[in-house]
């Protein structure tokens, strides 16, 4: 199990990989990054992987995160195009797995939501079985905080459960996130004893709750006034080590489990990215363009954990 961080590639993030000692990247894969899969050369493609073969750094997956299920029907055509379009990219870089969301059309149930899936997926498994890939769904909600409504639907053990049912593909499992479980109440740690076999690649993010400002504005979060951040008020995400997951436990189960993926710190940590640069690292900013190459909380990140992963 390799310490990494998701990030979009550039010569001088790969630098500070190497020099703090990580050896695993998740990598983006948008339109805006690095890794356009519509544009990206072979070229471009084998210099960026000698770029990190050099500092022993392995590429762990690739990772865009659209609403496939979108109501806006362009929106949604144009996201599943170019996942089709990052399928390829991965073979092209020899990368097993891509990291996404199941997508959600907010306004309809679960219920409602599973055969959208159904429809979407069962395509995008085809094509990455074709391929000898696997699609690792993280398990974000991405609830708005005014709305309430989300744009994942694989928030839930639950909801996991309908999905491999409808989409019975052993190319379709998780990106594994213990934060966005414990916020909601999940047992994480059962979660990935359960759906070991499933578990593709997993995420590092902790995960703070503000237990007194809970209990005055409940599960539903602040609901009147500005709300920052990422939280619903309550709850905050927080470099690991500086929140609630207990880690010792996440690792020990997922090596329990039989995990052979790397362990990528997702880093959404705003105290850490305020006292860097002072830099507005709100809602509005790109998570992969702001947090993913921010410095000081991927550094405190892997100074705690470094700690608990077993070395290769």
């Amino acid at each position: 199990m390799r310490l990494g961080f998701y990030t979009n590639y550039s010569k001088e993030i790969a630098e500070f990989a190497q020099g703090v000692g990580f050896q695993s990247l998740e990598l983006s894969a948008w339109p805006e990054s690095s890794l356009n899969a519509d544009q990206i050369t072979d070229q471009e493609i084998k210099r960026i992987l000698d770029d990190l073969e050099s500092r022993n750094i392995e590429v762990s997956a690739l990772g865009y995160y659209p609403n496939y299920l979108d109501p806006d029907p362009e929106e949604a055509h144009e996201a599943r195009r170019y996942f089709l379009k990052i399928l390829d990219l991965a073979v092209r870089m020899g990368v097993r797995d891509v990291c996404t969301f199941a997508g959600r059309a907010p306004a309809k149930s679960i219920a409602e939501n599973i055969p959208l899936f159904k429809e979407v997926f069962t395509p995008f498994c085809e094509e990455a079985e074709k391929r000898n890939l696997r699609i690792g769904i993280e398990n974000c909600p991405m609830m708005d905080q005014i709305t309430m409504q989300g744009t994942n639907m694989a928030f839930s053990p639950e909801i996991w459960d309908a999905m491999f049912e409808a989409v019975p593909s052993k190319a379709l499992g998780l990106e594994f996130d213990p934060s966005h479980l414990l916020w909601q109440g999940i047992d994480y740690v059962q979660a990935v004893l359960d759906y070991g076999d499933r578990i593709f690649h997993a995420h590092a993010k902790d995960m703070e709750i503000n237990h007194r400002v809970l209990s005055r504005v409940g599960i539903y979060g602040q609901a009147l006034g500005e709300v920052t951040g990422f939280g619903h008020g309550w709850w905050r995400p927080r470099a690991a080590g500086w929140g609630d997951v207990n880690w010792p436990d996440f690792i020990t189960a997922l090596l329990e489990v039989g995990y052979e993926g790397n362990l990528d710190i997702e880093h959404e940590d705003e105290i850490f990215a305020r006292v860097a640069d002072k830099a507005d690292y709100g809602l509005e900013s790109n998570v992969v363009a702001n947090y993913g190459t921010e410095r000081t909380g991927l550094i405190l990140g892997y100074n705690y954990l470094s700690k608990l992963v077993p070395p290769r």
